[in-house]
């Protein structure tokens, strides 16, 4: 049976660096995007493989169910999660519509597109999805002076890391592998779209990021952090959130008693 990976945000950037890697290794792909004249022209240069285009946007519930739907259907090997919108500001100043856009692109759409893809993945007993966030899901602690500030961008990433985590345990024994994929800064149109100048930025190539999550899958890793050299960093986090969640008690903590 042929491989079949359905990638999201596919016209650009990390989500295109999947297509062209997938195609090459041999799967049919599913590439989903706003840019239908962008899907077309990946299609016409990879007849070596079966491409099917889905116009979409993932911003509305028309977009989110139109693919859920091909999700649920269709015989997916791999699930790449990967559209994005950044939306860099403070939250009193992202404009409403904004807001809504970012949450349903990297919030909304990943959770009801995996959750339509994961029945399917179970009853075969194979797949792997892999949710594209970034290393800003661990920035939340950082005090003010690291701009630009973006609460709903990173809230939106550490979701994608605690659902693949929790995900990946609810499908333990079931051959079906779960990542979240967390780069740094990566050279692609994202940015730029946000009218940011990167280019004195150290960034890494979407190509590595692709290589990452492909040998992070093998290596098992739930957790797959690029430009992090020292995966013991990433555990140490993994351990001290269990070690809070483990800490809690039904009684009120003492520095909350006022007598």
């Amino acid at each position: 049976m042929s491989k079949l990976a359905l990638v999201t945000g596919a016209t650009s950037g990390i989500g295109k660096a999947f297509a062209e890697r997938l195609a090459a290794d041999g799967y049919d792909l599913i590439i989903v995007g706003r840019n239908k004249d962008r899907l077309e022209e990946f299609a016409a240069a990879h007849p070596e493989v079966a491409v099917r285009t889905v116009a979409a946007d993932l911003s509305t519930d028309t977009g989110v169910d139109t693919v859920a739907e091909i999700c649920a259907t269709e015989p997916l090997t791999m699930l790449v999660n990967n559209a994005g919108v950044a939306h860099y500001m403070p939250l009193a100043q992202l404009p409403a519509d904004r807001a809504r856009e970012l949450v349903h692109v990297k919030v909304v759409a990943p959770t009801m597109l995996t959750r339509a893809a994961v029945a399917g993945m179970q009853e075969r007993g194979e797949g792997q999805i892999i949710n594209v966030a970034g290393m800003i899901a661990f920035s939340g602690p950082a005090d003010k002076s690291v701009m630009p500030r973006r609460a709903v961008y990173a809230g939106s990433l550490a979701h994608l890391v605690a659902m693949s985590q929790t995900l990946s345990a609810e499908l333990e024994d079931t051959g079906v592998q779960v990542q979240v994929l967390c780069p740094g800064v990566v050279a692609t149109e994202f940015h730029t779209r946000q009218g940011l100048d990167m280019s004195v930025v150290p960034r890494m190539s979407a190509d590595d990021v692709v290589t990452a999550g492909l040998r992070g899958l093998e290596l098992g890793e739930i957790v797959c952090a690029p430009g992090v050299e020292d995966a013991g960093l990433l555990d140490a986090v993994f351990r001290a959130d269990l070690a809070a969640f483990a800490g809690q008690s039904p009684a009120l903590a003492t520095r909350y008693r006022t007598n």
